[in-house]
């Protein structure tokens, strides 16, 4: 089976690299968009290696690296009554929502901006960049992790 990449991106104050740092292991929960939903639940596969990357920060910037340990199971946070993801929707009988493990790889000696990757002809098919595209799991392809690697000197 061969690896898939992928963005994943966070909010700094909501969970941030050096968040998923201290925990070791982190449950990717809280998704509600059936698209990213959909890439969780089928698509997302334990050995994936991801580009953890900071929105709504100043300067939004890929941090470093990550990598699934778990595949895809529901996500018990929303049918949590406490949890800030609940959806009274999803049941442990019917589940909507979906989540995977992860774990750190490696932080970037240089963080790579949204406008560094965006000046990159390289990487101008990312779907980060493109217009109105807000999925918080997006595929990336191989080489465009590999150029961001080598962007952050951590390749």
């Amino acid at each position: 089976m061969s690896t898939n990449y992928w963005l994943f991106k966070s909010e700094p104050g909501a969970y941030s690299y050096d968040n998923l740092v201290n925990d070791g292991v982190a449950e990717w929960d809280g998704v509600r968009n059936f698209q990213a939903r959909n890439f969780l639940r089928d698509e997302v596969k334990i050995g994936d290696k991801i580009l953890f990357y900071h929105s709504n920060a100043s300067p939004p910037a890929a941090i470093g690296t990550a990598v699934v340990v778990r595949s895809g199971y529901p996500d018990h946070t929303a049918w949590d009554p406490v949890s800030d993801h609940l959806d009274p929707k999803s049941t442990p009988k019917n589940p909507i929502w979906y989540m995977v493990d992860i774990e750190p790889e490696g932080q970037f000696a240089r963080f790579v901006t949204l406008r560094e990757i965006r000046d990159d002809d390289r990487l101008g098919a990312m779907m980060l960049l493109r217009k109105g595209s807000r999925l918080s799991i997006q595929p990336v392809t191989r080489e465009q992790f590999e150029i961001i690697c080598k962007m952050g000197d951590s390749c």
